[in-house]
């Protein structure tokens, strides 16, 4: 990167002189699958995902919700107030002080947003994971937010989608985090109780915690293309089995390959795919119209015997002579017929 520091940098504030402090200092981005140089515009245009390998970067929460809902269009509910530090934990640093500087960050509580709006015309509630605050990882204020978006869509008789982006529980908050596990899963059954959709959208990573719990619960699992979803990590279950894992493992592909993922959709396929689910979902299938024939249609014509038609008297006595027959050559020792 210092080529494009000390060389492409200074020609391109050469351009535009007077104006050098309008120009971001990450004009341009290195995919880090395959190592093209990226316009920053073009990238955001493609909702960060590399047009040269499809690797699918990690997008903002509130650029996933813009894409995800119609016309941009959603709004967020307040979350309930938690305990900031309940166990009073430190580190190299305070708890608080963690707190603090990612709240300054990310502008935002905590790793969770809950919103609400249209997809495809249909009322969904979305409660989508912030990576970018401790790395998405589930503590009280996230389990909180996952009952209030259950709750949410409950009282609403709205679909529930998830979109978690998570290394697993917080571990500044303890045995607390961890019963956010068995809290989580409680409030999305409810929702299924409820005869409404729970759908889970799996982005890069789900892991930990999460993924132990609502994540893979979903009545239909979507994933980004790459996808990391699991529990341990790779290299832990390595050195634990003491052998080699198959290529593409814990990959959105390799999941959905063996069964633990529905589908792995294209970011600019989402909407389209989200709203087509929905409305197979919620909306009532027509019923089945019942078609009159029309008079004058011949009906189906009787067996014929001795020169007259067959009733069902007919039929009836043909049965019980059959009856009698077999049961006579029971009695015989003959092989019934």
């Amino acid at each position: 990167m210092n080529w494009i520091t000390n060389i492409v940098r200074p020609k391109i504030r050469a351009l535009v002189p007077g104006r050098q402090h309008d120009l971001p200092d990450n004009m341009w981005i290195k995919c880090p699958n395959c190592g093209a140089m990226l316009f920053h515009r073009d990238l955001e245009q493609n909702h960060k995902v590399c047009p040269h390998c499809n690797h699918h970067m990690r997008l903002e929460v509130d650029k996933r919700l813009d894409l995800i809902f119609d016309n941009a269009s959603w709004r967020t509910i307040e979350l309930p107030k938690v305990p900031s530090d309940p166990l009073k934990f430190r580190d190299q640093k305070k708890y608080t002080e963690r707190l603090k500087d990612y709240r300054s960050k990310t502008g935002r509580e905590d790793a969770i947003v809950v919103a609400y709006g249209e997809i495809s015309g249909i009322e969904a509630v979305v409660a989508a994971f912030d990576f970018n605050f401790m790395g998405g990882s589930m503590g009280i204020s996230v389990g909180e937010g996952i009952v209030a978006a259950a709750r949410l869509a409950i009282l609403q008789q709205s679909p529930l989608i998830i979109i978690p982006a998570s290394g697993g529980a917080r571990m500044q908050e303890g045995m607390l985090s961890l019963m956010q596990m068995p809290r989580t899963t409680i409030a999305v059954t409810q929702v299924k109780e409820a005869g409404l959709p729970f759908i889970v959208l799996l982005t890069d990573p789900t892991t930990g915690g999460v993924s132990a719990s609502f994540a893979m619960l979903g009545d239909i699992h979507i994933a980004e293309p790459g996808t990391q979803i699991g529990f341990a990590g790779a290299r832990v279950i390595q050195e634990t089995i003491r052998e080699t894992l198959p290529s593409g493992f814990q990959r959105a592909e390799y999941l959905k390959d063996h069964g633990m993922v529905d589908m792995v959709v294209a970011r600019k396929d989402l909407p389209e795919t989200l709203g087509r689910i929905l409305s197979i979902l919620r909306q009532p299938l027509e019923k089945a119209k019942v078609i009159r024939l029309p008079l004058g249609v011949a009906k189906p014509a009787l067996r014929s015997i001795g020169g007259r038609k067959a009733d069902s008297s007919d039929n009836a006595k043909d049965s019980r002579k059959r009856t009698i027959k077999r049961a006579r050559k029971d009695d015989s020792g003959d092989e019934p017929i």
